[in-house]
């Protein structure tokens, strides 16, 4: 009895496997890939543009950001700037980049010399690594974020999690202890074979590496998911403000009916960032409101920071540069910090580059679960056929 309802279980969960690997292997070979794209994203891009991301240092003081701006601009007509990159590295260029125009469109950032404003150059590479990135996240979907892409990338992730478990249960085997019956594939074999083995070995192999990657994924593409990890993981009272609405929605509420705000601009919140952190700081990013109010948001990186994630964010006033909010990285608790560091988690970059190889390689052997699935589908369907009844031999004169 039991040994007969173990092999409905398994034949139910096959179908189910079967099923969502059939509807998803594209999407999720796609998503893979572009992922695999991105891993050295930053090492590429650093060495692209390693010709102009450094300058000569220099006895005159750096310009401050609205100077440097106000100077960018009597050269040429650069469009509204969202954001700077400041460094408190005196050969490092300035990163300066731009909102988005009317139509949607953003025009490339630029790396610009913090003493005299001269343009170096734009960011090679900027531009195919941000379509990949949309690609990846939302499918190129119109909307980005706020378009159905987020939601669809979101079930894919829900649907390979379905197909690592069932993955898991239907090749247990009956000598669960063999190692080699784990994690040695037979390339012996051949056809049908080969492509189960193929198949069920190296899926063994990565399976711990996919359900890192989708369960940090599913943070950006749903809020529910989001609310979850941050009420798991956050001390209460940061539970509680993350569920505030954000400051700009606030603000842009608050100003609907109010007179046309005043252009702001970035030197008080610099000279506040400056005070408050000293030399303790390698560079900061200082990010302009989206719509109506004062509130600059700054992320800065500490010297001794090896990833992207780990980081301090403040909000600070434009007018007053008043430090209305500070999240210092030191001061997180362990869970805190797992959700800071979700993107490095995602693509393996909290192992260092060996960690970001690692998951790379894992990415790009998506497509070959997605072929090797749908050649066992196929062949599974063929030896279900029936065969066709022998043909009697003809006796002549019939």
């Amino acid at each position: 009895m039991a040994a007969r309802l173990g092999h409905t279980i398994k034949v139910a969960l096959l179908q189910v496997h079967s099923i969502a690997g059939l509807v998803l292997a594209l999407l999720l070979a796609l998503i893979a890939l572009t992922g695999a794209i991105m891993s050295f994203e930053d090492e590429i891009v650093g060495h692209l543009n390693a010709g102009f991301m450094q300058v000569a240092p220099r006895e005159v003081p750096a310009l401050l950001p609205d100077e440097l701006i106000a100077r960018l601009k009597a050269v040429q007509d650069i469009g509204k700037v969202s954001a700077v990159t400041l460094s408190s590295d005196p050969t490092a260029a300035v990163r300066v980049r731009f909102g988005r125009d009317e139509q949607g469109g953003r025009a490339a950032s630029l790396y610009v010399d913090p003493y005299d404003a001269r343009v170096l150059g734009s960011p090679r590479g900027e531009e195919f690594f941000a379509t990949v990135r949309r690609l990846h996240r939302w499918l190129l979907i119109p909307g980005d974020a706020k378009g159905w892409g987020r939601q669809i990338t979101g079930v894919a992730a829900l649907g390979l999690i379905v197909m690592l478990v069932s993955g898991v249960v239907l090749r247990w085997p009956r000598r669960a202890t063999s190692v080699k019956m784990w994690l040695k594939p037979n390339l012996t074999l051949g056809g049908r074979g080969l492509h189960r083995s193929l198949h069920a070995v190296i899926g063994t192999w990565i399976v711990p590496i996919y359900l890192v990657m989708t369960l940090t994924g599913l943070w950006y593409s749903f809020d529910w998911y989001k609310d979850g990890v941050v009420w798991l993981l956050s001390r209460p009272e940061v539970t509680a403000a993350k569920m505030q609405p954000r400051m700009s929605a606030i603000a842009s509420r608050s100003a609907a009916n109010s007179e046309p705000a005043q252009p702001i601009g970035f030197d008080q919140a610099w000279t506040t960032l400056r005070r408050e952190e000293g030399g303790r700081f390698s560079k900061a990013l200082l990010t302009l409101p989206a719509g109506p109010g004062t509130m600059i948001r700054i992320r800065s990186w500490p010297k001794d920071s090896t990833l992207d994630t780990t980081r301090d964010e403040f909000r600070v006033d434009a007018v007053t540069g008043q430090v209305v909010a500070a999240e210092r990285y030191a001061d997180k608790t362990f869970g805190e910090k797992i959700i800071a560091n979700l993107l490095d988690i995602h693509h393996g970059a909290i192992l260092g580059r060996p960690g970001k190889l690692v998951f790379m390689i894992a990415a790009a052997l998506m497509p070959l679960f997605s072929v090797t699935g749908i050649l066992l589908y196929l062949s599974r369907r063929k030896l279900r056929q029936p065969a066709p009844p022998p043909l009697g031999r003809l006796v002549p004169g019939e």
